[in-house]
């Protein structure tokens, strides 16, 4: 399915919109729809599509449609969206499938159900809305999708998926809500709960916020995140939330024992361990062998982050993540940067013959 497609989106989101403008970029027609008519016009204008007034004027005669709505409406949408597209494949974006999946088992017609796979982009950020949508949000992203699919919609979907240039990933509904449960939702209380307790905190000591740095800024930017929408999400999500929750309580309480007993060597080896787990993150697959972390200090101006990866983009070296904090203070800021390790001193030399500064951390 790797033709031009007749693609329909209802809910014309953060997600919607970034999806429409893959789609109308890799060649596709795309409409949409949503409940929000300003809504749907800044989409429109920013993306290409083009919008339908009701429902059934954006889904008949697509071949592909996705539901990018909030989850407690998607079943819904999924089953009125099979039943006016017979020739589409529905696929919905909600962050928690097992749910999604047994109330569509209830609201679709049963033999319209071949025609329905779950997925999941695993993308976006704490901001929402279509004004900071964009195509690339999709570029090389994972898009999970439900492996116990019909065959047939599920070759459909992930050669879709790849032409917009996404990366898929087949995982069962129930597989894919316990791993994002860990790495996705959990995340999201932990920085709401540490934002909270500060705010709570600052009522006795008003210059706490003052004092937040960078890890403290990049611990809690997602509390920034839309309250309503993550409410449905754990809600939805309630077992395996539950289940991270009490192991990373555990994890907490076992750092919490260490330091209490002054035990150095063990509070070293724990963030020795995590240290050496997190860099393997933030390499791709193709630098696991090893990454090398820079802090660089810049100022504040514009166009200073153009020079430190030009720099990176005249030495050769690719840059494999990239993060800048600004100081509370204003007027400066970190870029972390991380290459990968053989690449680390030919960075380095090219950094510093510019003037910058850079701090290797690993």
């Amino acid at each position: 399915m790797t033709s031009a497609e007749r693609v329909a989106i209802v809910g014309t989101g953060l997600i919607g919109t970034s999806i429409a403008m893959a789609a109308v970029r890799a060649g596709d027609s795309v409409r949409g729809f949503d409940v929000d008519a300003e809504v749907l016009s800044r989409s429109a204008g920013r993306s290409g599509l083009v919008p339908a007034a009701t429902l059934q004027e954006c889904v008949t005669g697509a071949t592909l449609v996705l539901v990018c709505t909030p989850i407690p409406s998607v079943p819904q949408l999924v089953g009125e969206a099979l039943r006016l597209a017979p020739d589409a494949i529905v696929t919905d974006v909600a962050s928690v499938k097992t749910h999604v999946k047994l109330e569509v088992q209830v609201t679709a017609a049963t033999a319209d159900l071949v025609r329905y796979v779950g997925g999941h982009p695993m993308g976006g950020s704490e901001r929402s809305g279509p004004d900071h949508a964009s195509a690339s949000m999709l570029d090389g992203a994972v898009w999970v999708v439900d492996e116990t699919a019909a065959p047939a919609a599920l070759e459909r979907l992930t050669a879709w998926i790849a032409k917009i240039g996404a990366q898929t990933v087949l995982l069962s509904a129930d597989r894919h809500d316990r791993l994002v449960a860990m790495v996705s939702h959990l995340p999201q209380v932990a920085s709401t709960a540490l934002m909270g307790l500060a705010a709570a905190e600052e009522a006795g000591e008003p210059e706490i916020l003052l004092l937040a740095a960078g890890g403290f800024r990049d611990l809690t930017r997602l509390a920034a995140s839309n309250p309503h929408l993550w409410s449905d999400i754990l809600l939805a999500n309630r077992d395996a939330i539950v289940r991270a929750l009490d192991l990373y309580v555990e994890r907490l309480n076992g750092l919490r024992d260490l330091v209490a007993a002054e035990d150095a060597d063990e509070v070293e080896r724990a963030f020795a361990e995590s240290k050496e787990a997190r860099l393997s993150l933030a390499a791709k697959p193709q630098v696991k062998a090893g990454v090398a972390v820079f802090q660089v200090p810049v100022p504040d101006r514009p166009g200073i982050l153009a020079e430190v990866t030009a720099t990176m983009s005249e030495a050769g070296v690719n840059i494999e993540d990239l993060q800048i904090v600004h100081s509370p203070e204003g007027g400066r800021g970190t870029v972390h940067m991380t290459v990968a390790v053989g690449a680390a001193e030919e960075a380095e030399r090219a950094l510093r013959g510019r003037w910058f500064e850079p701090l290797r951390l690993a």
